[in-house]
């Protein structure tokens, strides 16, 4: 089988990784991939949302399965234009992609079919905004409704510093056009999980659970990131919970989205929040997290291909996984300065010594290779340094024995990936 992979970041390479290793897959690419994924598929010059050459690309090579990785061409219509050529394609139509491009649609569906999440407001203009949030006294979420790459939700502790997120997103449009719709949401507590699971429009099938780390700063301090690292599985989310999220949470998001016209398939990520009164929905995301998908399929030890073609068919059904009991831990380096910004071009050393540590795989997201072939940072998350261990524990300490072995100026990552699991406290960081 031929196998397209969309995307070039960090959970492409882990996605292109795994398909790699599969014996149904003859012939793997990547579009556009990143040097990681060159050493494991060939890249191909078209932008992820390039979806007219991609569509092209896919039809004059006569791809069996496109894996669509990052939300744009989601968002874009490119599982819509790969169907409607007759390719096989894992991943959500346009409209059924809205339930992460548009954050109060979402937010209308859930209050529609009573799945549980946080309470909260939608706004279209700063005034009314302004009112609503300068009559609170608690703590407060604010998000742009539409896609920010992951940094378009500010939780705030003051309402003060609410208005100003809000003044920041609808008037100063930070985020452009992502700012026309304001969601103003109560701030959440507990232990935050991401549950990522496939779905063929019939059948759900749950995979191991994670926890990113969204903050910038230990502790989860500072402003949001696209994922700073994360960690799998999470050992207090007991079979229980996952049965209690997939009915009152998975069954009734896909039944909405099935009765709106639009079959889901692909995967679906349920951000959620452990609150002393059930799991809520933070957010839904129509594609693998990244950094979550690195140590989810470093533990797989099934066919990844075998699984999303099943995904693709409508025969989920048919689908076994099996996973590594060993815990895994995904430590991300940065370039400095980011999620503000940041310097790219610097020269990175030491990724083969850090892959010579036993059970350590390096996942490429921002990198290319400069004018004389040097692997240079590109991006503001560069590296995903991913490893498993006896123990988490045991995991984490090899994660950060790699993560010393690699070097580039500004290299900047958190140094408490997987704590919030062995001491058993976490908070709303905004997912």
């Amino acid at each position: 089988m031929k196998v397209l992979v969309v995307g070039s970041g960090g959970r492409e390479h882990a996605l292109a990784w795994k398909l790699s290793s599969s014996p149904n897959v003859s012939k793997l690419y990547c579009a556009p991939g990143n040097p990681g994924t060159a050493e494991c598929s060939t890249n191909v010059n078209i932008s992820d949302t390039n979806i007219h050459d991609l569509v092209t690309f896919a039809k004059e090579e006569k791809i069996d399965l496109v894996v669509i990785g990052p939300e744009n061409p989601l968002f874009g219509g490119l599982a819509d234009r790969l169907g409607e050529g007759g390719i096989r394609v894992f991943g959500p139509t346009q409209q059924a992609a809205m339930l992460e491009s548009d954050k109060a649609y979402c937010k209308e569906l859930m209050r529609q079919y009573s799945v549980p999440t946080a309470e909260s407001r939608i706004f279209t203009n700063y005034a009314d905004a302004k009112a609503y949030i300068a009559s609170r006294d608690e703590p407060l979420v604010i998000k742009a409704s539409g896609p920010a790459m992951g940094k378009g939700v500010i939780v705030c502790e003051d309402p003060a510093d609410a208005l100003r997120a809000a003044e920041k997103i609808m008037v100063d449009r930070i985020f452009g056009e992502s700012g026309d719709k304001l969601v103003v949401e109560e701030k959440l507590t507990g232990q935050e999980v991401s549950v990522l699971a496939l779905v063929d429009g019939r059948n759900i099938y749950v995979l191991e659970t994670a926890q990113d780390h969204k903050a910038i700063g230990e502790g989860d301090t500072g402003p949001n990131t696209g994922g700073m690292g994360a960690y799998s599985p999470v050992p207090f989310v007991t079979d229980s919970i996952i049965q209690q999220i997939e009915r009152q949470v998975l069954v009734p998001i896909v039944d909405a989205i099935n009765r709106s016209g639009t079959r889901y398939n692909g995967v679906l990520y349920a951000g959620l929040m452990l609150t002393t009164t059930g799991p809520k929905v933070l957010e839904f995301n129509t594609r693998f997290g990244d950094p979550e998908t690195q140590p989810i399929m470093m533990r797989l030890k099934s066919d990844l291909f075998e699984a999303l073609m099943a995904t693709a068919e409508g025969k989920l059904d048919e689908v076994t996984l099996e996973w590594d009991s060993r815990p895994s831990v995904c430590v991300v380096m940065a370039s400095g300065g980011y999620p503000g910004k940041y310097d790219p071009g610097m020269a990175i050393s030491g990724i083969e010594e850090a892959q010579a540590v036993e059970d350590v795989m390096v996942f490429h997201a921002g990198t290319t290779r400069n004018n004389a072939g040097r692997l240079v940072t590109f991006g503001g998350r560069v590296l995903g340094v991913t490893t498993l261990g006896e123990t988490l524990l045991d995991a984490k300490s090899r994660a950060y024995t790699a993560v010393e072995k690699i070097t580039f100026d500004g290299a900047y990552y958190r140094k408490d990936i997987s704590d919030k699991a062995m001491v058993g406290k976490g908070s709303h960081t905004g997912k």
